[in-house]
Order: C-alpha cells, then structure tokens, then sequence
C-alpha cells in the first residue's frame, strides 16, 4: 500500500501552546512539535474525509531557540472597564497585553502515513490508496492545499518534499533527551467512532534528533474525558433520524 509521505516544514516562528500556559493567558511553547500539530500541517497538504493522517516521526533540524514576544490578544468574555472612562464598564471587546514564548527559526522532516476511516463506510468507494497517495504528493510539490501554520495562526510555514534523514541535523549526535509528559493530540468522534472527544498525552523521548512517536492506539498514552460530542457527518456515525431531530441537527 502506497500511503507513506515524508517531508520538509519550517518557518521563522512556531507556537506549540503547553495547555498549562494557555490558563493565565500568555502561551508558551513547547521545545518540539506535537503530534497533533504535525497532523495539522499534513492535513493542510492534502486530507480527504475517508482519510485519517498519522504522524509516525518527526526530526529536529535546527537547534531549539525560544523567542518571547509582546502581543495584545483580543478578550471577547466579561465586562470590561470602558476605553473612554475606565470608570464605566462597557461589554465592547478590548485588546490584552501578553507575552507569548514562540521558537524561533525552526525546520522539521517529518514522515507520515494515512490510513483508511472504516468508520465513513459510507466513503469506503473512495478507498483507493494509489489515487490518494499520488495526490498528496502533487499537493506536497505545490506546497500544500491550504496555508501552513506551525502550531498556531500567526506561525506561517513552508513545506516542500524531502528525504527523511537527509542531510545534517543539529542534534544528530545528542543521544537521548527526554520530554516529560505532554499533549500529543486528540481523539475525535469522527475517527474513534464514539459520541466522546478525549485528548490523548505521551512522555516522547529524542534520540539524536528524531522523535518516534506512539500509534493513537499505543496502551502507554494517557486518556482523558473532555465531552460529548456530535460525530460530523452524525449519520456516519450511526446516529438515526429520531435522534437527529431530538439534537436539533435534522428538521
């Protein structure tokens, strides 16, 4: 099965939010990409909906440098001291002052396969690995489908093609460096075939360089509840009628 594509993704900033940071407001990046933000970005180079992207390992090219930048993020929620009167409250959305942490000057080689959805049986004609397989690389010599981003929006990246283990890397020759516990993607309805949406977190290790990360399957993650949810499109999913229109998703 033709389903294997390896290439190259960098950009001058990356933003891969540590979720403990997001709670005080001013994100702080991880020293390396997530899983799930590496399926992102294959995602925005080629995805079909019977398609499910995993990311099988990841090599850090450049050496690990973090950026602190001054931004003034939007605060959409409460009441808000007016911009006029300070004294006055008013419900207007008004610009916060926070630091975010980004790494700076960044480039991965990252190697992907994609799997089929048997969960979409109603896509299951459009299971067809060599049309998918040569698409993708088309779209990956284009540069991708849609925009590049490296962990966040305002992160733009490029990829092109490349060989995985190409050429000389930063830390080719630093043994083992241990990442502790961190995010590393989550579990969609869609893709699970449950009604449930979890996120999933891994303790990865890199060794001289390259990241080897574990199936979305692999019993060592640690799973957690976030919520229910409506899997899209909910009748692929074994959702009938009646409970459709209970949901409000059918007329």
């Amino acid at each position: 099965m033709k389903n294997t594509i390896t290439y190259k993704v960098y950009g001058r900033y990356a933003l891969f939010t540590d979720p403990v940071t997001k709670i005080g407001g001013e994100k702080c990046t991880y020293h390396i990409p997530t899983y799930e933000a590496l399926k992102g970005i294959t995602k925005s180079i080629y995805w079909k909906p019977s398609l499910i992207w995993h990311i099988d390992r990841v090599r850090v090219m450049k050496r690990i440098r973090t950026e602190a930048k001054n931004v003034k993020p939007i605060n959409y929620g409460g009441i808000y001291p007016s911009a006029k009167d300070p004294s006055k409250k008013s419900q207007t959305p008004y610009n916060t002052l926070s630091i975010y942490t980004y790494l700076a000057d960044v480039e991965y080689q990252v190697q992907a396969h994609f799997e089929f959805n048997h969960h979409r049986q109603d896509l299951k004609d459009d299971f067809q690995d060599g049309k998918h397989f040569n698409i993708a690389l088309r779209m990956l010599e284009k540069g991708g489908r849609r925009d590049i981003c490296l962990g966040s929006r305002e992160c733009q990246g490029y990829v092109e093609p490349c060989d995985f283990g190409s050429g000389e890397g930063y830390y080719d020759h630093s043994d083992e460096i241990a990442y502790g516990f961190m995010f590393h993607g989550f579990d969609y309805p869609d893709e699970n075939g449950t009604k449930e949406l979890w996120s999933r977190f891994a303790q990865p290790v890199m060794n001289n360089g390259i990241i080897d990360f574990p199936r979305v399957d692999d019993s060592r993650l640690v799973r957690k509840f976030i919520r229910k949810m409506i899997p899209q499109p909910p009748k692929s999913c074994g959702l009938d009628d009646v409970t459709l229109h209970e949901k409000g998703l059918q007329p």
